[in-house]
């Protein structure tokens, strides 16, 4: 007991001091310094190599083995931070990072981020905090709205939004939700019959998703794709499929189509999909996690036309929408069907306003119960920047795009693989003579390896119907068409010298 009353009253800094772990004054002392830290850090962020550098285990070689007994003062701390942390980070930031997809964060997201952990609100509930439920309501029929999405998605017209973490977890909650409800009509014994549909080229989410709502592994099929179809579903492959297992006696129940796909953003066609699951009484849910902002702008909406033959929709505002992560806006026609999936009410959760049927209770529209404030970033964004703005942000991303794209086509030595349909080019070397096509793959990996090894520049890969081909991903918020311009000359350059090395 005495051990426990010493630690109890161990609030004391080695110099003597009382330290109380939120004190106003030393926190805007503390909090200037970091914010301080953070502007010199985006205004020098190019000097860093874009991908980390550093090998497996380097930081425990760096860091104590325990943790400090006595407080040690802030100034320290971001002195490790910068000799210590910073090797080991790649900078999604970086106006030079043009892998995977962006992370497209703002000074609005960022604020909008700093005022939810600030608040600390943990908003399960509308009680637990009615500005969290309410505010979150409203900016998503306000992006409803930029997107031109149909009534049936608005609260007014029945539907509604949430803000999600991650695609992962949207696709979960509307795949649970699509689960119970044929279960709920023919009984949840016949699990082992229902049967999820993507393509070969949808985001692995879908299948884990999949596996974690307890859809039998074999009943999971990845329609294949083609080059022709430019690696977009097609709806009769899909029809053929599906038609096959309901011959063998399976019960088709969710389609995920997707609007960019990871590996070359490949667009589904919704209206065609959506015409077959309507067939076969399914859950349609759209992945727009890269290519939904886009569709504020009035020369991309039409990728999502059939929209409102959908049952649900989502895409990542922290990819390319200036959000911090984690920010994914989902929304549903039937938001019963998620309550119904999703809901559990313990006593000590009881209260009048749920009570009334007159407030949104968000806990019942997702995996976990607590939640974070994320509509604060959200509405900042939307407010700070406004929609003729955010659409130029993105419309400057995709003339970047094409402007690289360009140049991939004026070297004779390089193609472009697939058509580019938003702000990203996939592309590859050629090898020099004909009957060296089956380096082909070879070759374009130790092209990728040499530029990012470089720290100049950091771009990633896939592999679609057996070819190797680099992914260049514009949508940093920093970057401008210089970045671009001399990321290509580096990858030129680099080109060179593979090619001189086989020789």
């Amino acid at each position: 007991m005495g051990s426990l009353q010493t630690d109890a009253l161990d609030f004391v800094n080695a110099d003597g001091f009382q330290v109380n772990p939120l004190d106003p004054e030393e926190f805007r002392r503390q909090g200037h310094m970091v914010i301080d830290y953070l502007a010199d850090y985006y205004r020098d962020i190019h000097k860093y190599p874009v991908r980390s550098q550093v090998n497996p285990g380097y930081l425990r070689k760096r860091l104590p083995s325990a943790a400090p007994n006595d407080p040690e003062p802030i100034e320290a701390i971001l002195g490790d931070i910068t000799h210590d942390i910073l090797p080991g980070i790649t900078h999604w930031m970086s106006p030079n990072y043009f892998a995977y997809f962006p992370a497209s964060g703002s000074t609005a997201g960022f604020l909008g981020e700093m005022l939810s952990t600030g608040f600390n609100v943990v908003g399960f509930n509308w009680m637990s905090s009615p500005a969290a439920t309410e505010l979150e309501s409203i900016v998503m029929d306000w992006l409803a709205n930029m997107l031109k999405l149909p009534e049936c998605f608005l609260f007014s017209g029945g539907g509604g939004g949430v803000l999600q973490g991650t695609t992962c977890e949207a696709i979960l909650c509307t795949l649970t939700a699509a689960r119970d409800r044929v279960l709920n009509r023919i009984g949840r014994e016949q699990i082992g019959k229902l049967v999820v549909y993507g393509s070969d080229q949808t985001h692995c989410a879908l299948q884990k998703a999949a596996q974690i709502a307890g859809i039998f592994p074999v009943n999971f099929r990845a329609v294949a794709t083609t080059r022709e179809d430019a690696f977009a579903l097609n709806p009769a492959a899909l029809r053929d499929v599906v038609a096959a297992d309901v011959a063998r006696g399976l019960v088709p129940f969710f389609v995920c189509p997707t609007i960019g796909t990871t590996s070359s953003t490949a667009v589904d066609p919704v209206k065609g999909i959506c015409a077959v699951a309507k067939e076969y009484n399914m859950w349609v849910h759209i992945d727009a996690a890269y290519a939904g902002s886009a569709c504020i702008c009035p020369e991309f909406r039409h990728v999502i036309d059939g929209v409102e033959m959908a049952d649900s929709f989502s895409f990542n505002a922290h990819k390319w929408f200036f959000n911090n992560l984690d920010c994914c806006c989902l929304w549903v026609k039937e938001p019963s069907a998620l309550v119904k999936a999703l809901s559990t009410s313990p006593e000590y959760l009881r209260n009048k306003a749920t009570e009334s049927k007159q407030v949104v209770d968000y806990k019942d529209w997702q995996i976990a119960l607590s939640r974070r404030f994320r509509s604060l970033k959200l509405w900042l964004v939307l407010r700070s920047y406004g929609v003729a703005n955010l659409r130029n942000f993105l419309r400057g991303h995709v003339k970047m795009a094409k402007h690289f794209e360009g140049l991939v086509a004026a070297d004779g030595r390089f193609e472009v693989v697939v058509p580019r349909t938003f702000a990203m080019v996939c592309f590859r070397l050629l090898p020099p003579k004909p009957e060296e096509s089956g380096k082909a793959n070879e070759l374009n990996q130790r092209l990728m390896e040499a530029v990012n090894a470089s720290g100049q520049a950091y771009m990633t890969h896939a592999v679609v119907g057996g070819v190797y081909m680099i992914r260049f991903a514009v949508g940093a918020t920093l970057t401008e068409e210089r970045h671009v311009t001399k990321t290509w000359h580096l990858v030129q350059k680099q080109a060179g010298e593979v090619l001189a090395s086989r020789t």
